[in-house]
């Protein structure tokens, strides 16, 4: 974690709270943390579940790896210690969205378990507030959908320091949701996050505006 440099701050409460921003929503403020290789299917994945939630009637926003490294961490390339502070500061902002009870889908590779973990402390006293997804694909496979051509480029030796490749990959040993995006099709594993949500109580069983098929009752792991 970057040690803080700021002194002579004072926290600033609000007076409108957590939980006054949640009940507005009328679902909990939460993040879904996708974590695997390049090319398994993350992205993808957080922008379906997104616009399911949507289609819920909740209030969600995705955090795309990419997407995010044009802007607050374009100052950020991917040596391990860039690695580490791209993810401290984006385990910051989903605080941030939980705080405004919003449900947050962050798209990382977060090759590192410590890092993971440096985010799911963040929401320790927010009730299990923080759900791990391994978005589990064989290399292989991640190697044949290749998307951006990022594999090719790291086996030529054009991109250094690639997770998998040259860069190492610890996955998750005890994710709360366990996809398997290489044997399973993207609809089924939108119906097992969104099954896993409302089993939990994270968003109610009855849609707050468009009718879902998602109210099954049945919780899964793809």
């Amino acid at each position: 974690m970057a040690q803080k440099k700021a002194t002579n701050i004072v926290w600033h409460p609000a007076k409108v709270t957590r939980s006054k921003r949640e009940g507005l929503n009328g679902h909990r403020g939460f993040t879904i943390w996708f974590t695997g290789l390049s090319a398994a299917g993350k992205s993808t994945l957080a922008v379906a579940v997104e616009e399911a939630l949507y289609e819920h009637g909740c209030h969600a926003y995705v955090l795309d790896g990419d997407n995010v490294r044009h802007g607050l961490n374009s100052n950020l390339g991917f040596s391990p210690e860039d690695r580490v502070e791209n993810i401290r500061r984006i385990a910051e902002v989903a605080k941030l969205f939980r705080d405004a009870g919003v449900i947050n889908l962050t798209a990382f590779i977060s090759p590192y378990r410590v890092d993971r973990e440096g985010a799911r402390k963040l929401a320790e006293a927010e009730h299990d507030a923080f759900i791990e997804v391994f978005v589990d694909c064989l290399i292989e496979v991640c190697e044949q959908r290749d998307p951006k051509g990022m594999y090719k480029k790291a086996r030529a030796g054009i991109i250094k320091d690639f997770t998998g490749i040259s860069a190492p990959y610890e996955p998750p040993e005890k994710p709360e949701i366990h996809l398997r995006t290489d044997q399973t099709t993207v609809e089924e594993c939108v119906q097992a996050v969104m099954n896993y949500l409302i089993d939990r109580n994270y968003i109610p069983c009855s849609p707050n505006r468009i009718q879902t098929t998602y109210c099954t009752g049945q919780s899964s792991s793809a």
